[in-house]
């Protein structure tokens, strides 16, 4: 692709390197920020500068927040007994779209991939098996995706808590195998949450 201008080529190389955004879709958003007034760009630069600068990551679920602790962690109107064990962000996201789930989170940051190098200590697991240690937990509800990355992780962290007395349940195959929770639709993803089945149940599947 060849660029009249080095500034626009070094604007649509930076956009291009974000996920999905090949170099034409690049150059297309680039083209139309500089139709838009100087200003729009602006305070799409300064939002994405002050994001990146003072955006937190939870204490106690890892989740994206504004503050310490997330709005979510906070609520008292919220379930704290009952732990949702996700990917990402994302996936949070998306339950919370059904509006079927009223406990808390916990974000593992990925899956445990040994092809890609991550192993449980590139996870958020320790301190997720430390709030299960302090006894006032009754339920982990294994919410990762259905690929074999993901019943990895599940069954490593159930290895790690299964002694404690607490249920652990895993959303129903509503979710099909191998599809992200992200891109399932409200429906079938709140329904997976509400209708839940022991973790034990789906060893036998593994």
């Amino acid at each position: 692709m060849e660029f009249s201008s080095k500034l626009l080529e070094k604007a649509v190389n930076e956009m291009s390197q974000l996920p999905g955004i090949g170099k034409r879709t690049a150059l297309r958003l680039i083209l139309h920020l500089l139709k838009q007034p100087a200003e729009q760009t602006q305070f799409l630069s300064n939002a994405l500068t002050t994001m990146r600068e003072e955006i937190k990551f939870c204490s106690s679920c890892h989740n994206i927040s504004d503050e310490a602790v997330c709005e979510i962690c906070k609520n008292t109107s919220r379930n704290h007994k009952i732990i949702c064990v996700v990917e990402d962000v994302r996936d949070v996201m998306a339950i919370e779209n059904t509006n079927q789930y009223k406990g808390i989170y916990h974000v593992l940051g990925g899956k445990i991939s040994p092809i890609d190098g991550i192993g449980p200590s590139q996870l958020n697991i320790n301190s997720l098996v430390n709030k299960v240690k302090l006894g006032h937990i009754d339920e982990i509800i294994f919410a990762l995706s259905s690929t074999m990355e993901g019943d990895t992780t599940n069954f490593y962290i159930f290895k790690q808590i299964k002694d404690f007395d607490l249920k652990t349940s895993t959303i129903a195959r509503g979710i099909a195998v191998g599809d992200e929770l992200e891109y399932a639709d409200e429906v079938t993803l709140g329904r997976s949450i509400v209708n839940r089945i022991p973790f034990e149940n789906s060893l036998k599947n593994i």
